[in-house]
């Protein structure tokens, strides 16, 4: 066989291999894009609620806070400072169980990157601190933020009550998170490296998304 006999054989061997190459990996992608898409997130609740360290979390309302405790509250208002500290319960879905032609995959998150929503106000951001793992079970597992903000720096205008009103609806005995809105920008761990959401996801408390 000639020398450029052969070069063709090779040159064809290695189209072929490029080939069944590129289609794995499309697949791959593919695959990975789809069980990233898959996954579901809702807010839960709100639990542990602190206003400027006073907890409001067992309080119905502003006649259920002890006159100590009020004063607490004027003061810290007054300087201009109305610290909250809570933390925000994210549910999550990984439905890739094997089932409906899927397969059982566990999701790694590598990044949360979040923005807060109160009102519809924008307020803080931020991001998880360690990656979490979603267990491809389709049940749901609890993700908790812990959130900290100045309510004062972006309901200033609202006045004492109207705050303090505000974080007892989201954060008191009978509190929701209907009131917050959590616009997040997932990433995810696959065998191809970490891919993102293409495009933020608001996250409710009243449908899974």
């Amino acid at each position: 066989m000639n020398f450029s006999k052969k070069l063709g054989i090779i040159i064809l061997i290695i189209t072929g291999f490029s080939f069944f190459y590129s289609c794995n990996v499309i697949k791959d992608v593919s695959s990975a894009l789809t069980n990233i898409s898959r996954l579901q997130f809702k807010l839960e609740n709100i639990t542990n609620f602190k206003l400027a360290g006073i907890d409001i979390s067992n309080k119905n309302s502003i006649s259920d806070i002890s006159a100590m405790d009020a004063l607490k509250l004027t003061n810290a208002f007054a300087t201009r400072s109305f610290p909250a500290d809570f933390i925000l319960n994210i549910g999550a879905i990984n439905p890739n169980d094997g089932s409906k032609g899927t397969r059982s995959t566990d999701a790694t998150i590598t990044s949360l990157d979040y923005r807060l929503l109160i009102d519809d106000v924008p307020t803080i951001s931020g991001d998880i601190s360690s990656p979490i793992t979603i267990p491809g079970s389709g049940s749901s597992i609890t993700i908790p933020l812990r959130m900290s903000l100045d309510l004062y720096s972006f309901f200033a205008n609202k006045g004492y009550d109207n705050i303090v009103n505000l974080a007892m609806a989201i954060g008191g005995v009978n509190g929701s998170a209907s009131r917050l809105k959590l616009d997040v920008k997932p990433t995810v761990k696959t065998t191809l490296g970490p891919i993102s959401y293409p495009s933020r996801i608001t996250v409710i408390d009243k449908e899974w998304r």
